[in-house]
């Protein structure tokens, strides 16, 4: 019989500690689509926010997505010298719709005294109050020990006690948190290793951050020295310079033997195998531009250049790569034979449900039209909907719905009836269907908002098809700096039954792009319907 394997925990905080990224701030639609994401990956916990803490945490708990995982709420400890029934923030934090708590407590006595300005054993009663609370409410508890590394360092025994009071109220994850993110592999696994005397591994977690770019190797170090709880997120988001990254963390986990002989987690392997693409559609939610360099899942992670690299590539793989491609949903990047790309071209042709013969000649010319697009600035990795597009009319198989002749647009700047300075846009489109020509002109928000609204005010007998469609996003990437920049817009899309899909424009003109990502949509929802032309 085969040796059990140890669980590791997967604790996700993107949605919290993630927002605390420069740059980054998540919308009530962003989190909830990043949870479901989440859900679906396999993770345990899915920290959803600081429940009071603004307007768009408050409504998130308000009515929380449905999810496997232990949908959790971010707080502090109650405060010193107030009850436990008596403390307006741990009330609300027991009455938001989670499955647990998440506490932060200090841990280091400098902060104790100097930021809570409250003795140590009163930070203790804190703790200990905290958690009772939260279980008598029926909630799971966990405490994350803020400081905890620099703390221990500074006072090993009340770091320790700090600890132990939370394991001992109740708690069950104590997580020992590395703040200041200035603590190295060797320390963590040292510490970690004490800690286990007085709080068992099982009980233990680790939450790391990335100011010496080693919280990944600080997690990892964690569990080696008996924790069994890794806190990260996506894309390795955070305060600073981020967080651990659970997209490099899973797949260590998962492929490299020294942890998936011993451990296992709740990612599934087919979950593992969509990483790559989880990982650039978080990055397509938050409109930054995916690294390309990032492991396991950046688009050079398995990218190698003509010469003796690739030549060793062709004969084994495992010559110049550690893992397979395939198993995270990645793939191999090597410029070496017209057989190499059709088989990239194939794999995504099957995973969108288009069939086609993998002799057929018509690859050929796909593959050279994808690279000349992506060249140009084009990026189908979020855009499946206009990959599918493109794919299809040049199989031959995208029906003449419509063409549109020309459009306009008009924007003004004007003061209104009020006395208000506005902006005021119009788009007229000229669009053939069979042998009618429609003209429409609508009036919008913005310029690409009227052009949407024209377009689809009058497409003749394919109008009540599109009646439920909605453009829900609407993303603009600048590359190339200067008077000739190229502009990349991604459109997202939804119909009445609910299908999303994103399309993508490029053009040196955003108005020309955007129209580009607008018709892609209209053409694949016609498609999808299985809507015949005239």
């Amino acid at each position: 019989m085969a040796d059990m394997k140890d669980r590791i925990t997967l604790f996700d905080t993107t949605l919290r500690d993630g927002a605390q990224t420069t740059g980054v701030d998540f919308s009530l639609a962003d989190k909830q689509k990043i949870a479901a994401m989440l859900d679906r990956l396999g993770v345990d916990f899915i920290e959803g926010g600081y429940p009071g803490a603004n307007p768009v945490d408050t409504k998130f708990f308000e009515k929380p997505p449905a999810m496997k995982a232990c949908f959790t709420a971010f707080g502090m400890t109650k405060r010193a010298g107030v009850s436990a029934s008596n403390d307006p923030g741990l009330a609300a934090l027991i009455q938001a719709k989670s499955d647990a708590i998440c506490f932060v407590a200090k841990s280091w006595d400098y902060h104790v005294e100097f930021a809570l300005g409250c003795t140590l054993a009163e930070n203790l009663e804190s703790i200990a109050g905290s958690v009772q609370a939260a279980r008598a409410a029926d909630k799971r508890a966990l405490v994350d020990c803020e400081h905890f590394f620099d703390g221990f360092k500074a006072n090993r025994t009340y770091a320790l006690d700090c600890a132990r009071t939370a394991h001992e109220a109740g708690a069950e994850w104590v997580v020992l948190c590395d703040t200041n993110g200035g603590t190295l592999p060797h320390e963590v696994e040292a510490i970690v290793g004490a800690v286990i005397a007085v709080v068992p591994g099982i009980r233990l977690g680790i939450h790391a951050h990335d100011d010496t770019g080693q919280a990944v190797a600080n997690s990892l170090a964690a569990v080696r020295a008996g924790a069994r709880q890794i806190q990260g997120t996506l894309n390795g988001l955070g305060e600073r310079c981020g967080n651990a990254n659970l997209v490099s963390l899973i797949p260590t986990l998962m492929l490299k033997a020294d942890y998936a002989d011993r451990f296992e987690i709740g990612v599934s392997q087919e979950a593992l195998a969509g990483l790559s693409a989880l990982s650039r559609s978080f990055d397509e939610i938050l409109n930054r531009v995916p690294n390309r360099q990032a492991p396991y899942v950046g688009a050079s992670a398995f990218a190698t250049k003509a010469g003796i690299h690739a030549s060793a590539l062709i004969k084994d793989p495992k010559t110049y790569e550690h893992v397979e491609p395939e198993r995270i949903g990645n793939r191999r990047m090597v410029l070496v034979s017209t057989q190499a790309g059709r088989s990239n071209i194939l794999a995504e042709l099957e995973r969108l449900g288009i069939t086609v013969e993998k002799n057929d000649p018509r690859l050929a010319r796909l593959l050279d039209e994808v690279k000349e697009k992506e060249a140009n600035g084009y990026s189908y990795e979020g855009a499946d909907a206009s990959f599918y597009i493109l794919a299809q009319r040049l199989l031959g198989r995208v029906p003449d719905f419509f063409k549109v002749e020309r459009f306009k647009v008009n924007v003004e700047r004007r003061y209104n009836a009020k006395g208000d300075l506005v902006s005021f846009s119009e788009a007229v489109v000229k669009v053939r269907v069979g042998d009618k020509t429609m003209i429409s002109a609508a009036e919008g928000d913005g310029p690409v908002n009227a052009l949407d609204k024209a377009l689809r005010k009058d497409l003749g007998r394919y109008q009540s098809y599109i009646k439920g469609l909605k453009l829900t996003d609407f993303k603009v990437r600048i590359f190339q700096g200067g008077t000739d920049a190229v502009t990349r817009v991604l459109i997202d899309s939804t119909d009445e039954a609910g299908e999303s899909w994103t399309t993508v424009g490029v053009s040196s003109n955003i108005i020309d792009a955007s129209f580009q990502a607008l018709t892609d949509s209209i053409i694949y929802k016609l498609m999808r319907s299985q809507v015949p032309a005239e």
